[in-house]
């Protein structure tokens, strides 16, 4: 399976923040749209970065309180892994484990902001892809005999 896949089936929207929204909008945005990360985005579509709750949470252990006086431009993760839609599922979740993140933005041929995935979106996927070839497996089993 390939990530456009999945995009095709959770939709390409991205929940976004700006550089200058504070922690606590932040805060407010993932927990309304029950999500782990969002990307940093400037007006023109450019993506800056990341911020997740772990670099939220990191923050909070460094500085304390002052973490809420912060901005995603200080706060966010600047190096970006991404994959394409024409990604495999398997090369995704290759990358987040190499690179111990969470989530992946998906860029477009020219480099366009296409959507993003989740640990969750690509685990879902290798389930179904599971599921689907055991019920095949079984039919063929069954026919063959």
């Amino acid at each position: 399976m390939i990530i456009q896949s999945i995009l095709r089936d959770k939709g390409s929207q991205v929940i976004s923040v700006r550089t200058g929204d504070c922690v606590a909008s932040i805060s407010r945005t993932l927990a309304q749209h029950r999500i782990g990360a969002v990307l940093v985005v400037e007006p023109d579509g450019t993506v800056l970065g990341i911020v997740s709750e772990r670099d939220i949470v990191r923050a909070m252990a460094g500085v304390g309180e002052a973490v809420m006086n912060m901005t995603a431009g200080q706060l966010m993760t600047r190096v970006l892994h991404t994959v394409t839609p024409g990604s495999t599922v398997q090369e995704a979740l290759r990358r987040m484990t190499e690179h111990r993140v969470r989530h992946l933005p998906v860029l477009g041929e020219e480099g366009g902001l296409v959507g993003l995935v989740s640990i969750g979106d690509l685990v879902k996927a290798r389930i179904a892809e599971a599921e689907q070839e055991t019920e095949e497996l079984k039919l063929y089993v069954a026919t063959a005999g």
